[in-house]
């Protein structure tokens, strides 16, 4: 999954789908388009703020607005991600331990579990027909 597929799968076919499972590439993908989409309303604040105020209080209000409209698809991909490595969404609330952030983010960086489990069809579809 590439890129664009990623972020039209995530924002338009699976905003609040929390069933199922999301692979690697559509996390990762999602999340680089959330860091450089974050980075370029930033920096489009800070300079309508050296010209305007006003103008760069209209664009951090959009910078609100952003993120009130990708919290909810953000979430819902993360579950689906542990879905696929045969987590439950629950797991999540471990990185308000703090330490727990690093499991999350082992859990995202690795495989998913081969084959069908308990959440869902494998999202790459049949291992063996990749090989083949």
């Amino acid at each position: 999954m590439g890129f664009g597929e990623a972020v039209k799968s995530v924002i338009f076919k699976n905003y609040a789908t929390f069933s199922g499972r999301a692979s690697r590439s559509e996390y990762w993908w999602f999340t680089l388009f959330n860091i450089i989409a974050s980075i370029a309303l930033q920096v489009l604040t800070i300079a309508l703020g050296v010209i305007d105020p006003i103008l760069a209080g209209i664009a951090g209000l959009l910078v609100i607005v952003f993120f009130l409209g990708i919290f909810v698809p953000s979430l819902a991909v993360i579950v689906r991600r542990l879905h696929d490595v045969d987590k439950s969404g629950w797991w999540y609330l471990i990185v308000l331990t703090g330490i727990g952030a690093l499991v999350v983010l082992y859990w995202m960086i690795i495989k998913g579990t081969e084959g069908d489990n308990r959440f869902g069809p494998d999202p790459l579809g049949n291992v063996a027909d990749r090989f083949t």
